[in-house]
């Protein structure tokens, strides 16, 4: 049996959080808490207690997974009510009343927040409002909505993100703060006009995640230690490559977390800045007073850095930049947008760098991949049949796992994701290739590179991730692969 719903302020005040309740109700106690408390709680559970005290920052979580849903806005009613309770498209449109858009809005967050998506997609059409959610990288449809919502929605979010409500003719971008629970998100928010009316999605970053540490990204203990010897020099060029939304930033982030020790002077120029940290000086992109990648990168070396983050090297000065600054003392960290990491020195040479001057800066480069976990409650395993052990390259023998889908995954068949990391250090042979214009292939095997498909292979022979899965990420194995 679940917590009862025991006020979010009452658990906050009084310092202890019920988090399960059978025979007896186990009760996580603050270790500054008010033992009257107790007493109070005994009674609205009305069975006997088992303690157990924790300290001051494992009670904040607890009380984030218990109260994140149910506390958005000092409200307890779930998005089923708000829905059955939301007025028609007519009376909605006519009333001056915009508490059913707050709460709609608040439910439509606190439900991302409780599945764990990374955005919400609120979609106008002639016949609906649709609201799709992004849960493990896939767009999933959670909410039909009348056509006439829209309006007073899209115009409530603007209003929370300090946006412009009477323009609805250009794109906007804004973001908000809030707090679920005691979780504290920064929600991203962008609009585009569309035929059916504006549509919003909002991007929903999880503030605790800045302080995510390297360890608990699950990177192979090879990788790992690779990444920190990397960030462990004291000058240099540290890529982390790979497509939007696999992780990079975090990447970026759990680095810079491992170097932000106080002794040394951390900036960075991003586009937005994801999140704010504590002891580093962040600049955010804007192209519209002029402040771009390469103005920022520019600027920011003049303010004595050990360590520079770029967000991207999109332009051939950025990399300029970048390089120059690697060369003259500095460690740069940044991401590129390429398949693999052997790539990224290709991509580097189109912009113009002298493959002695990647030689000579490139300390590692670092590709990776998010890759939805299979259910551990329901995955089974099967055999592989012989299209699916062509595409991987698997044995013929080979056996698989699939998940049908239970409630623990929401019959989904997939719980988070795992990470696939690929680490390729600057060697000697790896130098002279790059000095002698190799291809990404054989810069790859002069870096001993597995390669992502190989290892999203292991990954399905692991029971990590489905082939499905696998393929849709790293795609099929040609021949000169295997």
């Amino acid at each position: 049996m679940t917590a009862p719903a025991l006020s979010y302020g009452f658990a906050k005040a009084s310092g202890v959080v019920v988090t399960a309740i059978g025979d007896v109700a186990e009760v996580a106690r603050r270790a500054d808490s008010d033992a009257r408390a107790l007493i109070e709680v005994r009674r609205l559970v009305g069975r006997p207690l088992s303690l157990r005290e924790v300290d001051a920052a494992a009670f904040d979580r607890l009380l984030q997974d218990h109260y994140a849903v149910t506390a958005y806005a000092g409200g307890a009613a779930g998005l089923a009510d708000i829905d059955d309770g939301l007025p028609s498209a007519e009376d909605l449109l006519a009333s001056d009343d915009e508490a059913p858009a707050i709460r709609l809005i608040n439910g439509l967050i606190a439900e991302a927040a409780r599945l764990k998506a990374s955005d919400i997609h609120i979609e106008p059409f002639e016949s609906a409002l649709v609201v799709r959610m992004r849960r493990d990288g896939e767009l999933t449809e959670m909410h039909r909505l009348p056509p006439g919502v829209a309006a007073r929605l899209v115009s409530r979010i603007k209003v929370m993100a300090r946006l412009d409500i009477a323009e609805r003719r250009l794109p906007q971008d804004g973001r908000m703060d809030l707090a679920l629970g005691g979780k504290r998100l920064d929600v991203r928010v962008s609009t585009l006009p569309a035929r059916g009316g504006e549509r919003v999605v909002l991007r929903l970053l999880d503030k605790d995640n800045a302080g995510i540490d390297l360890a608990a990204l699950g990177m192979p203990p090879g990788i790992e230690q690779g990444y920190r010897a990397a960030l462990a020099e004291p000058n240099g060029l540290v890529l982390v490559t790979g497509p939007t939304g696999s992780g990079k930033t975090t990447s970026l982030y759990a680095g810079l977390k491992l170097l932000n020790d106080g002794s040394r002077n951390i900036l960075t120029v991003e586009d937005p800045v994801e999140y704010a940290v504590d002891g580093i000086g962040q600049t955010q992109v804007n192209p519209k007073v002029g402040l771009s990648f390469a103005a920022g990168l520019r600027a920011i070396l003049r303010q004595d850095p050990d360590v520079v983050m770029v967000g991207e090297i999109r332009d051939s000065e950025t990399a300029a930049i970048a390089v120059q600054a690697a060369l003259t003392g500095h460690l740069v960290l940044s991401s590129l947008h390429t398949n693999d990491a052997a790539s990224a020195i290709t991509r580097l040479r189109d912009f113009g760098i002298e493959p002695f001057l990647l030689a000579a800066t490139v300390r590692a480069i670092m590709a990776q991949r998010l890759v939805r976990r299979l259910c551990p409650a329901c995955r089974t395993p099967a055999a592989a049949d012989a299209g699916v052990a062509a595409a991987l390259d698997l044995p013929a023998d080979a056996s698989i796992w699939q998940a049908p889908g239970c409630p623990a995954c929401q019959m989904s068949g997939h719980q988070g994701r795992v990470g696939l990391y690929d680490l390729i250090r600057m060697n000697e042979p790896l130098a002279a290739a790059i000095n002698a214009g190799a291809t990404a292939a054989d810069l790859a095997a002069a870096a001993g590179s597995p390669g992502l498909p190989a290892l999203a292979r292991q990954a399905v022979l692991d029971g990590l991730t489905s082939p499905a899965e696998a393929l849709r990420v790293t795609g099929a194995l040609g021949a000169d692969d295997a």
